[in-house]
């Protein structure tokens, strides 16, 4: 609770970013997204245009590949662009579907590239692309290769998002965006990167065996109430945090609604140092209520957590 600043102590929107490493971005936002949860959860109600202007005013944090990052991390996340271009995508072969798309694909590569550098920054709706009228559908990258061209250039660091118009990217070459920064190795990055990692988890399994970090104060956690999003670092390894809080804990949004044992975006409900139970609110943007769908478990201090949230979101409990 402590590595992962759940324990009350977190100050503001910058140093919580910088002590946990990054923050996963995601559209999906049933009470809030998920990058404004994470911080609620340790921070309480928060500005959360204090997260834009860090991001794309001062400059203080980067977005790359849907991560929020502080900018001091840069060398470690341009190491693995440039592992990328290298090796490809996969962690563990090379990717030759990716190669071969990219040759495929080398004129829109091209084009892609050389508007950008005149004209960024860009939407992808600037970018015209041809694509024919039976062309398949992809459920993430749409009908065409653009998106996925767009993606792909991003995550080997040939362009990077300098911006957002609503939930759209807006594109520019990545030394318009990104301040100069030493060059790695991908094993010194990746060496630091677990180091970092295992700082913010505070404990970690090797084994069959703990291991708790030696700087992580041991003193005792305070009894706060508060909900955790899906995407929380606490949560996010189902199996971890089951083995550390018997808590077995799964996303069912994708899971058909009569197959489902809970709900369809619940939050673990924390309180102190356990995992106690857990609820389903949803903000009604429109009405601008905030209602609870169900909750399960130990919620004898749900109402806390979701006084605290709705002050976050500026609504009205239902």
């Amino acid at each position: 609770m402590r590595a992962q600043l759940l324990d009350g102590s977190a100050r503001n929107v910058l140093d919580t970013i910088q002590h946990l490493g990054f923050l996963q971005l995601d559209p999906i936002s049933t009470v809030a997204p998920p990058q404004h949860l994470v911080l609620w959860s340790r921070l309480g109600p928060f500005d959360t245009g204090e997260l834009d202007r860090l991001l794309w005013k001062e400059r203080r944090l980067f977005e790359y590949d849907a991560f929020v990052y502080p900018v001091e991390d840069l060398p470690l996340q341009r190491a693995r662009m440039a592992r990328r271009r290298r090796l490809g995508f996969n962690k563990r072969k090379r990717d030759l579907w990716a190669r071969e798309f990219l040759n495929e694909n080398a004129r829109l590569r091209r084009y892609i590239l050389r508007e950008v550098e005149r004209n960024g920054p860009l939407l992808s709706r600037d970018l015209k692309e041809d694509v024919s009228g039976d062309a398949d559908r992809h459920a993430w990258w749409g009908r065409g290769p653009l998106r996925l061209m767009l993606d792909m250039l991003a995550g080997r660091g040939e362009i990077a998002v300098a911006g957002r118009v609503g939930t759209n990217r807006l594109w520019d070459l990545p030394e318009r965006v990104w301040p100069e920064a030493e060059t790695l190795s991908w094993r010194e990055a990746e060496r630091e990167l677990e180091q970092r990692r295992r700082r913010a988890q505070g404990a970690w399994l090797v084994r069959g065996e703990w291991h708790v970090h030696p700087d992580v104060p041991e003193d005792p956690v305070p009894d706060r109430a508060t909900l955790l999003s899906p995407f929380d670092r606490l949560v996010h390894d189902r199996a971890r945090a089951e083995a550390l809080f018997d808590f077995y804990y799964r996303l069912e949004m994708y899971v058909p609604k009569a197959k489902r044992e809970y709900g369809y975006y619940v939050l673990p409900l924390l309180v102190g140092d356990r995992l106690v139970g857990r609820a389903e609110p949803r903000f009604d943007r429109k009405t601008g209520n905030l209602e609870l769908l169900g909750a399960w478990g130990d919620t004898s201090r749900l109402d806390e957590a979701l006084d605290d949230l709705a002050t976050f979101l500026g609504a009205s409990p239902s």
